[in-house]
């Protein structure tokens, strides 16, 4: 390997875009390396390995079938009531449930028959519900003949995806409290709606003091700095190692007890983090609760959840801290459906966001009357989760917001099958995919990360720095830092062996880490970039030889 062809110039002006638009950068210069390898003569052995991006390379195949299924009946159900060319009706509720039973029986042959009566029964079993509006509630939302009603979320599947939650996030151990959902189109919805109903809401207001747990996914980052909102923001840092040149990314006390502070009005977790992908430890989940309880009641807690089914008895804050906390939740990781866009705000009956909207000074609960009074003559009621469905449609629009129902559908059926044997399984599938990826990521580099029970090993966060410090001493790590920039390892991966990684400075992680998604690639293609990682250190570290020598 050389130096890239970029200078170092060009490198640091481009280091200051987003991860995820640098990457395209480094895209661009891998794809060049597949087209146009020096000496290659067969081109389709030299590819791209782009484990730059979360998207999964698997998908949860059964609730998929289910869905096709439930399609099938509803399409029965519309034809029986209105039958002509490309012409039919909407289901009758009255008598569905038995139809349905006579449907099944009547098509074994049908895949994911099967699935959909167990999913069924075990909705009308363990959530107490009627058969009949069960059955007749996602038949129709299969069609998508209605608009969303209720708007915040069809009431059998919030039933649904609050009992998977409960099994799921907060490790069958849920508060008493009742957790309201909001479904949303996926969690990158759920970010931009609750960011803009706390300003619209007069709960957060320009130059604002937040906190973000740090390393954490990029938007958390971006969009305080946006002119919107401009908050005035306290990195936590999951500053601490293992030990000498292995990071344990996990949160010092000192660092945690900066959440005391009550001007902090807010902060923002990805749980389990991303990049490093640890669960929250119990020890930091009891400081936060004992801050709470003491110097910051008020304190909003903002956690998202996407990946806490990559880890065994994972329990969100949102159980832990209920009335303090906001849940986002995506389905999108764990049943491989970014493209279905599903997902989820939770917030407990009783809770503290709720309590400031009722504390605000009678200015702005007249400013909010004014905002919301077209939809209740008592808009000081409004609850917060149902003002961020209102505020999602500019509140005029109120009256048809909601995630489309088909969305809705093959949402309750990904939260029935997990409750299922045969989703726990696929769980634990996954679960082995990721960590056998990770095994091999480090075989081949031969780096060193903290054994952690509660890795949920999504992605991992590789300091490169901290490696060099380990395996070569400090004078190497300073050599690096001097001769070269923190991202110029990622455009040498790019342009000369075609590996795209993104840059852990861009999660506000250290400016020499790397992120690796261990969710999208073959399982030996991790074994390859941990091969070229290690070559890159090898390179560095004959090139600072060299340099001593002069």
């Amino acid at each position: 390997m050389t130096k890239p062809s970029i200078s170092r110039e060009e490198i640091h002006r481009l280091s200051r875009l987003s991860p995820f638009e640098l990457k395209s950068e480094f895209v661009r210069l891998a794809e060049h390396y597949q087209a146009d390898r020096p000496g290659q003569k067969d081109k389709s052995t030299a590819h791209m390995l782009n484990a730059g991006r979360g998207n999964p390379n698997w998908i949860c195949t059964g609730p998929r079938e289910a869905m096709l299924a439930l399609g099938h009946f509803a399409l029965t159900e519309s034809r029986r009531v209105w039958t002509a060319d490309n012409l039919g009706g909407m289901p009758e509720r009255i008598g569905i449930a038995a139809r349905y039973d006579r449907f099944a029986r009547s098509h074994p042959e049908l895949p994911g028959i099967d699935l959909l009566s167990a999913c069924l029964s075990l909705a009308v079993d363990r959530f107490d519900l009627d058969r009949d509006a069960l059955v007749h509630e996602l038949a129709d939302a299969a069609i998508g003949d209605n608009y969303p009603v209720p708007g915040r979320m069809l009431t059998a599947v919030e039933q649904i995806a609050a009992g998977y939650l409960r099994d799921e996030l907060m490790d069958r151990r849920p508060p008493a409290d009742r957790l309201d959902l909001f479904a949303t189109e996926g969690g990158t919805a759920a970010m931009c709606y609750i960011f803009d109903s706390l300003v619209r809401n007069g709960l957060l207001h320009k130059g604002d003091r937040i906190a973000l747990m740090a390393p954490v996914f990029t938007p958390y980052i971006e969009i305080p700095e946006l002119d919107a909102y401009e908050f005035d923001v306290v990195r936590i840092e999951a500053s601490s190692f293992a030990e000498a040149g292995v990071r344990e990314w996990r949160y010092p006390t000192e660092e945690v007890a900066k959440l005391a502070d009550p001007s902090i009005r807010l902060v923002c977790l990805v749980n389990p983090s991303n990049p490093p992908s640890l669960a929250l430890s119990q020890r930091v989940t009891d400081q936060i609760r004992s801050i709470v309880e003491s110097t910051n009641p008020g304190l909003i807690i903002v956690t998202d959840d996407v990946y806490g089914t990559f880890v065994d008895h994972f329990r969100s804050l949102v159980a832990e801290l209920p009335r303090n906390t906001l849940l986002v939740y995506s389905y999108s990781k764990h049943y491989g459906c970014t493209g279905h866009r599903l997902g989820l705000i939770g917030l407990h009956r009783d809770n503290v966001v709720d309590d400031a909207l009722a504390a605000l000074p009678q200015a702005e609960k007249d400013r909010l009357a004014a905002r919301y009074g077209r939809l209740s003559l008592d808009p000081g009621r409004i609850r917060f989760i149902d003002r961020l469905v209102a505020d999602s449609r500019q509140v005029a629009l109120n009256h048809t917001a909601g995630l489309s129902l088909p969305q809705q559908a093959q949402l309750a059926l990904f939260s029935l099958f997990g409750l299922l044997p045969e989703g726990k399984a696929y769980k634990a599938k996954v679960q082995a995919i990721v960590h056998q990826r990770l095994e091999l990521l480090l075989e081949g580099s031969g780096m060193k990360i903290s054994q952690d029970p509660e890795r949920a090993g999504y992605y991992v966060e590789l300091d490169l720095l901290a490696e060099a410090e380990r395996t070569s001493g400090a004078a190497f790590a300073a050599y690096l830092q001097t001769a070269y920039e923190p991202t110029e390892p990622l455009f040498r991966l790019a342009e000369q062996t075609g590996v795209v990684l993104l840059n852990g400075g861009g999660f506000d992680g250290p400016e020499w880490s790397v992120r690796v998604s261990l969710a999208n690639l073959d399982d030996l293609d991790y074994l390859k970039i941990g091969h070229h990682l290690k070559a890159i250190l090898d390179e560095y570290r004959a090139e600072w030889t060299a340099a001593e020598l002069r």
